[in-house]
């Protein structure tokens, strides 16, 4: 049937090509036949309002919170800067 292993190949991926389109056409028209999937345009926007509210919310505690990071290690690194340069003034005096 197959000649060489590019024949198989090809008709392998060929295979997995049909099988992948088929089942997403597949899974496209079970989604739409679903009881309770004729919701109104008003349930659906806000639906998309509260996704959009919960993601802002959660964008903003994340911003917060890597801010707050950021500051505290400035001042870290500023404070170990500090110290380095008070221990070398005291070790040499002039």
């Amino acid at each position: 049937m197959f000649h060489d292993s590019e024949d198989f190949m090809k008709s392998a991926y060929a295979l997995i090509l049909a099988a992948t389109l088929s089942a997403g056409a597949w899974a496209q028209t079970a989604t739409t036949t679903t009881p309770g999937a004729n919701r109104s345009a008003k349930q659906d926007m806000k639906d998309a309002g509260s996704d959009t509210k919960s993601a802002a919310k959660k964008t903003g505690h994340a911003v917060k919170k890597t801010t707050k990071k950021t500051v505290h290690k400035g001042a870290q690194e500023t404070d170990k800067a500090a110290n380095k340069i008070a221990n070398k003034t005291q070790s040499n005096p002039q």
